[in-house]
């Protein structure tokens, strides 16, 4: 266990991810933007059918027709309704149909695109990002960015070999609130970080995900099943066409991983953001199914716990059958914390002191803080990839894959935790998974045992703020006695 928790620079000389980003970063000044004649940046849509069409689709069409620099040129689903629907909007709005596809390669191919967006299942995001990477296009990619910790090491690296801008879809990152949480950390605000918690509850009489309707046209005449699937990719095994799996994917183990992938990446995201912190060391998750029997494989109640080399421990936990008594997202200090409530629009947030007794500082108070209100944070996001493709920066962008890979380590392998009952450890060095590792305690033990000092987010610049304990008089009586003799004395 290092002795000093990484600052920024610490962290990209020990992290290969780390490293990855950075050296994406380095090279963006030898990878010039390719637009098309008419100066625009050229986008193809992968996968325009729920988020894929309500979010991207509809919101770059947005930034198109406010003058935004792009132009939607190319259209790719495996179910042709999704791709008449998706054309029809575009060349509504923009007055210019953009091109149908069935096959995302033959799209990269034929049209001379400068950027995709991916808005498929789960398992098909690690693949098409690295394609469409490896051919020199700029990323979004709807969360989360992979299925699994291999596949996002895997994306990780493509995107700093391809030195491209990539986004992943999640939209609360590009709240102004995070930055300004993490600022107030790293002075040292509420003292050593130590714990968030965050949740993601909700509710329904139908169960969850079923309420993504089953259609007649959904049929194998208009879908491309096996194309779907990715049989031949070695993506998944082949199995009968059902609506079910089709449409209601995230309630199936093969294509996604429920609340963990759907939900849980969103608050965990968030939190990694506002905290600066992001592979985890040690992750543990817990559930079941509880109240969902309708066919589904992933659980309606779960938890994951993450604990981090920084000192710092996380929660995220939520049930799929009880929305009204959330808890709170928040993150603790040893001198306060920082408590934000539920969802993520945000005008304001609170600290809230330890009592005087422990800050030694009575001047302490509880205090509101405002933040600046996003009304869709969608928008803002997609308007932020745009920002970072024009300017041909990557690191412009709210949520960048080493971010993504972070967050969708912490959640999948507290998946991973709950279905094979192992607890599991990521080395940030190697980029590697493993379990039953007694370091992780007994290292904190040591330490404890050397009177070492804490480890503390990146880039701390709180000095011993909320860091260091007090020793009382009456623990110099402490300690073993040796031949018999007083350690007092």
């Amino acid at each position: 266990m290092p002795e000093n928790s990484p600052n920024r620079r610490d962290f990209i000389k020990t992290s290969a991810g780390a490293v990855a980003a950075t050296a994406a970063l380095s090279s963006v000044a030898s990878a010039s933007p390719r637009l098309d004649v008419n100066g625009k940046i050229r986008i193809g849509f992968i996968g325009p059918g729920g988020r894929g069409f309500g979010a991207h689709v509809k919101r770059l069409t947005k930034l198109q027709v406010e003058g935004e620099p792009i132009e939607l040129a190319a259209v790719c689903d495996v179910y042709n309704v999704h791709v008449d629907r998706a054309v029809a909007h575009i060349e509504k709005e923009t007055g210019k149909a953009p091109n149908k596809y069935e096959d995302y390669l033959e799209m990269i191919e034929k049209e001379d695109l400068d950027a995709v967006c991916i808005g498929t299942p789960d398992h098909w995001h690690a693949k098409q990002a690295i394609d469409c990477l490896s051919k020199g296009l700029h990323v979004y990619c709807e969360k989360p960015m992979t299925k699994t910790v291999e596949e996002a090491v895997a994306v990780l690296r493509a995107w700093q070999k391809s030195g491209k801008v990539m986004q992943v879809g999640v939209q609360s990152t590009s709240l102004p609130l995070w930055p300004q949480v993490n600022e107030l950390l790293r002075e040292g605000k509420i003292g050593k970080v130590l714990t968030y918690q965050t949740e993601f509850f909700r509710n329904s009489a139908m169960g969850q995900w079923r309420y993504y309707e089953l259609e007649p046209e959904m049929t194998p005449k208009n879908i491309n099943w096996k194309k779907w699937l990715g049989v031949e990719e070695g993506l998944a095994e082949y199995e009968d066409f059902d609506r079910a799996k089709y449409r209601q994917w995230r309630r199936f183990w093969p294509y996604g991983s429920g609340m963990f992938t759907d939900l849980f990446v969103h608050r965990t995201t968030s939190m990694l953001k506002a905290t600066g912190l992001r592979f985890p060391g040690r992750i543990c998750g817990a559930g079941g199914i509880y109240l969902e029997y309708d066919g589904r494989d992933v659980p309606d109640v779960a938890t994951v716990v993450a604990d981090f080399k920084e000192g710092v421990q996380g929660l995220v936990t939520a049930t799929m059958a009880c929305e009204n008594t959330p808890i709170k997202q928040l993150i603790r200090g040893h001198f306060g914390s920082l408590v934000f409530g539920t969802g993520e629009a945000f005008d304001g947030f609170d600290f809230i002191p330890e009592r005087p007794q422990v800050t030694r500082n009575s001047k302490l108070a509880n205090e509101r803080i405002s933040t600046e209100q996003v009304k869709d944070t969608t928008y803002k996001h997609f308007k932020n990839w745009v920002d970072a493709m024009v300017a041909n920066d990557p690191g412009m962008c709210n949520n960048d894959p080493l971010l993504g890979a972070a967050a969708i380590t912490t959640v999948i392998l507290g998946a991973q935790s709950y279905r094979q009952g192992k607890v599991y450890f990521f080395d940030d060095k190697t980029l590697t998974v493993s379990d039953a590792d007694p370091s992780w305690a007994t290292g904190w033990e040591q330490r404890s045992h050397e009177r070492g000092k804490p480890n503390h987010i990146a880039g701390w610049k709180g000095g011993d703020q909320g860091s260091v304990l007090e020793e009382p008089d009456y623990m110099k009586l402490a300690g073993p006695w040796v031949d018999g003799k007083d350690p007092g004395s």
